[in-house]
Order: structure tokens, then sequence, then C-alpha cells
């Protein structure tokens, strides 16, 4: 890409509207200028000079862009939307910070002392019940929700939860016996994943352990970046790439990970950092845990008597461009019913920082989400991002009959030791 970097990824707009029905945030608001459409016609004038990058017209319009990158896949002149957005948001936080609020959220949520604190006193709320009987409307009760969508539901038989970070050894000591010696793969433990779903790892192992792979953590790995690329910090998101560069390694094995928002920007690191070609090779190694699980097979197994809604994330479904995987997956569980949801592919409102930034357009965005899923009656819901896991689950707990929501390799994880794989 030349030196006009992502926004030359806007170029192929020819304005012709497609985009619109997929734009989550134009569909609520009707406004123009919050579809992509609009935004693009901004980030252009940006680009251009015609429009300063402290105006409050584009600050307040890309602000509440959420990024899904849902208007891609329907775009038939192949704009990379995503791309000039990150752009044009760089290029705003260069002359003003990103808001305090999202600043202070990655300075708890990403720093490896601070938020190791963080998340302990996050799981100890978590284990009194406290958020769950406190969820409810409002900024402060909408964070109990999400907090109590994060708990391991104990289903009783025996599934222990533990967490990863740091461990270089394997960490599925009850793997079944393999004809052939089992496949190694490297594990991506990020930062919300590891703090609030260590037992989604710890399923991810234990999935991945009865489908031939033997499964190791890495010293040394830190937060994907991901969010801070989102605000517009990509120096910071840069910083975080390098690191993660030299905690994997230059070998050959499959990094699986379990977030869809890690995983879109750790297959996206050749892009930034564009001038170390370890970023590509690195890159070509990021596995979505379903993609491993479907290449692998995945071992059928039976689970009978259950409905389960599957969300695909919008980093999963729209910038991975992954659909199959995780249906192949589930398909694998006889007895398991998949139930369609309306609109599924649309974005949940949770888009990283989006619900602490911009809290009512969020739920806005929700709303129809949560209705859709009601709608349809499902015992469970599947979604492979944490912050979908979140939104969701606090949008539900708002219902008459709230449903859990969890991992897709949760309910693999769910079957097989129901089966009695784990010995």
């Amino acid at each position: 890409m030349n030196d006009r970097g992502g926004f030359a990824a806007l170029d192929p707009c020819v304005h012709c509207g497609f985009c619109l029905q997929a734009c989550p945030t134009f569909l609520v608001t009707g406004d123009e200028a919050d579809g992509p459409r609009g935004r693009i016609e901004l980030m252009r004038s940006l680009e251009r000079g015609l429009v300063a990058a402290d105006d409050p017209g584009l600050q307040l319009h890309l602000d509440r862009c959420l990024g899904c990158r849902g208007c891609e896949p329907v775009c038939p002149s192949g704009v990379g939307y995503g791309r000039g957005l990150e752009a044009a948001r760089q290029r705003i936080t260069d002359i003003r910070p990103a808001p305090l609020v999202a600043r202070l959220a990655l300075w708890f949520l990403t720093t490896p002392l601070i938020s190791r604190f963080v998340y302990a006193g996050a799981r100890l709320l978590r284990a009194t019940g406290i958020p769950r009987r406190l969820s409810g409307p409002g900024r402060f009760r909408f964070a109990m929700a999400m907090l109590a969508a994060t708990k391991h539901e104990d289903s009783g038989l025996g599934i222990r939860d533990s967490r990863v970070t740091g461990q270089s050894s394997i960490l599925n000591p009850q793997s079944p016996s393999f004809s052939n010696p089992p496949s190694p793969a490297l594990l991506f433990s990020g930062c919300v994943m590891d703090g609030l779903f260590s037992h989604v790892h710890a399923a991810t192992i234990r999935t991945l352990g009865v489908n031939g792979y033997r499964v190791a953590a890495p010293a040394g790995q830190v937060c994907c970046g991901a969010l801070h690329a989102h605000a517009g910090m990509l120096e910071a998101a840069r910083e975080l790439a390098r690191r993660n560069l030299e905690a994997f390694g230059d070998g050959d094995e499959p990094v699986v990970v379990n977030s869809a928002g890690c995983g879109a920007l750790l297959k996206d690191y050749g892009h930034l950092l564009p001038d170390d070609p370890a970023a590509a090779r690195f890159a070509a190694r990021v596995r979505d845990v379903t993609e491993v699980l479907a290449d692998a097979g995945p071992a059928p197994v039976t689970y009978p008597g259950i409905r389960v809604a599957y969300d695909p994330p919008c980093h999963l479904l729209h910038a991975q461009r992954i659909a199959d995987a995780p249906l192949k997956v589930l398909r694998s569980i006889q007895g398991l019913t998949l139930v369609p949801v309306p609109d599924a592919e649309k974005c949940c409102g949770s888009a990283g920082l989006y619900t602490v930034v911009e809290p009512e357009l969020s739920r806005s965005v929700l709303a129809g989400k949560a209705a859709a899923i009601s709608g349809a009656n499902p015992d469970l819901v599947l979604t492979g991002n944490p912050g979908c896991i979140m939104q969701i689950g606090a949008g539900l707990a708002a219902t008459p009959r709230p449903i859990p929501v969890r991992h897709p390799v949760e309910m693999l994880d769910l079957a097989y030791a129901h089966a009695g794989r784990y010995g």
C-alpha cells in the first residue's frame, strides 16, 4: 500500500449504498453520517484536509462507528472500510487523545501488573454472585450484568477451571492416547480471555487434546493490541505486537486463538508491522480454534436434547471471513439442534470498548439482537468472542427468560465430558 496508508483502501467506494442496511448504527439512527457511505466521505475529507481532525462532527460520527466491518462483505467494490477507519482514527488521536474512559479502561484491562489485580478482584466479586443480583439497566448495573455473564457455570461433570498464562509446559495431561504423536499447538491467552475466561482456555486445551493436539501457552505473551488499534492508538498496538512476536518465536506450530477480536488483529500483524517479515510469518500461523477443530474433524460425539443458537462474532465472520468452521464443530455434536436466529450476522453492539464509550447506542444495537435471540427461544447461545459473550449475556439477562451465553468450545467440551472422553 502507498504512503496514503489505510485511506487508499477507501478508493473503490462508488456510493452505491449496499452497505447501509448492513450497518447497525445506521439502522438505529437513520443518519447517513452514521453509515459507511457517509463516514467514508468524512474520512476522505479528513485525508484531503477539507475537514480538520479536531472537527466535532467528524469525531462524533467516527467515534460512533462500531468497527464491526459488516459493510465489507456486502460491498461489490471491495472497499477496505476497516483499513480506512483505522487510518482516520489514528489521524484523530495524533491531535486528540483517545477518550479518557477508553484510556483508563485500556490501562486497567491490558497493563500486565495492573490488570492482574483488576481481574483477580473481578473474579472475587463474580464469585460472590453480587453482579448477577445487581444486573439491570443503567451503566453500573449493565456492567455488573456483563461481569456476571463471564462466570463459568459448573456442568456437574467435574470439569475444572484452570488458568494458563505464563505456563510453557504442556497443559492437557488427560489427553487420550494416540496412534500417532499429537501435533504441537500454541495457545494465545490474551488479556480479557485469560483474566475472565480461563475456563474457555481450559475447554480449548481439552477439546484440542481429543482431536490430536498437544497445547502449550508461551510465557511472555501480552495483549494482542486490538483494543488499542480500535481506539486509534496504533503505536501502542505495534509495541504489543512486537512483544508477542518475541514470545511465540519463529516456529511453524499453529497459534490457536479463541477470541475473534484477538484473532482478527493477530492475523493482521503483517499489516500492522509491514517492515518486519516475522510479523507476516506469525500472522500466517494464527488460526481460530474452530478452524483447527474443523480441520481435525472434529471427533464426533453425542449430547442429546439441547437447542443452541450460534451468533457469529463480527471479527470472525466479517474480518476473518470464517463462517463454516464453527458450524462444522457444532454439527459434530449429534443430538444438538441449531436454532436459526434472524439477522444473526448483525453486530451485538459490544465492539471492544464501544459499550463503555458509547453506552446508549451500544444498548440500542443490542436490543434488536436480544429480541431476535429471545424469539428463537434456544436453551443456550454460543459465540466466539469475550465481548460478545458479555454483551449478549447482559442483554439476555434483562429478558423475561434469561438465556446463558457460552463459547462454542465449551459446548464441545461439555459433550466430550458427557461421553467420557476425558477418562
